[in-house]
């Protein structure tokens, strides 16, 4: 399991680097966020297996986070760490999706085994897909590609991110504000004009594969549907 990426979020300067440089030496991929925001934008843009989330972080929150995140991806495997051992606070991170919970201080040790627990649950529905075959086309998300027939549409980093959301989503309603804050970091009225704009890129787009359509859900967001 050594090859499995992670997003770590925590914004202890001292914590995250310790966290991250004994997670890298056990050979993992660490990508290391300061706070919940830029977490979910991070995950949102990136491709990971595991996500540790700090609970008490500046700009958003290691629960809010995680429901963000679990909105993206259901599957992905959270594990919560926080300095406070309350019952409430244990329940709540529970339901706002974690498969785990460890309060501060804990032994890098333990984290590893807690983390392979996890992973031994989980990893036969956890694919951490970057090639999707829909309709009647292929998107791969690392190269940032759409092929239908023999066309073949190169997407820029923010068509292929959103892109990337409604396929994983695919009939199902990708809420607006979610994607807003995964893929811009708010919810402004301009961010949300501007994907605007990206949806009907990506309507172009797919004009090509009569199986796909992106259809606007009034008051809630968009949902990609395969005929």
């Amino acid at each position: 399991m050594s090859d499995l990426s992670i997003l770590l979020a925590e914004d202890d300067e001292n914590l995250g680097r310790l966290l991250r440089d004994f997670l890298m030496a056990k050979g993992y991929s660490v990508h290391l966020s300061e706070n919940g925001k830029e977490a979910l934008t991070e995950f949102a843009n990136g491709s990971y297996d595991f996500v540790i989330l700090d609970v008490m972080m500046p700009e958003m929150d290691g629960f809010t986070a995680a429901k963000e995140i679990r909105q993206i991806n259901s599957d992905i495997p959270i594990l919560f760490l926080t300095a406070r051992s309350m019952k409430e606070d244990t329940l709540e991170g529970f339901k706002a999706g974690a498969d785990d919970y460890m309060t501060k201080p804990f032994s890098m040790e333990e984290l590893l085994a807690r983390m392979n627990a996890i992973l031994k649950r989980v990893q036969p529905k956890q694919a951490n897909r970057t090639e999707f075959e829909i309709g009647n086309s292929v998107f791969d998300s690392n190269r940032q590609t759409l092929i239908t027939g023999e066309k073949e549409v190169k997407l820029t980093t923010r068509e292929s991110g959103l892109f990337k959301l409604l396929v994983e989503k695919k009939n199902e309603v990708l809420d607006r504000n979610t994607a807003l804050k995964a893929l811009w970091g708010d919810d402004s009225y301009y961010n949300s004009r501007s994907m605007d704009v990206y949806i009907t890129k990506l309507r172009k787009y797919l004009k090509e594969d009569s199986k796909l359509e992106i259809m606007t859900v009034h008051g809630k967001g968009f949902k990609l549907l395969e005929n």
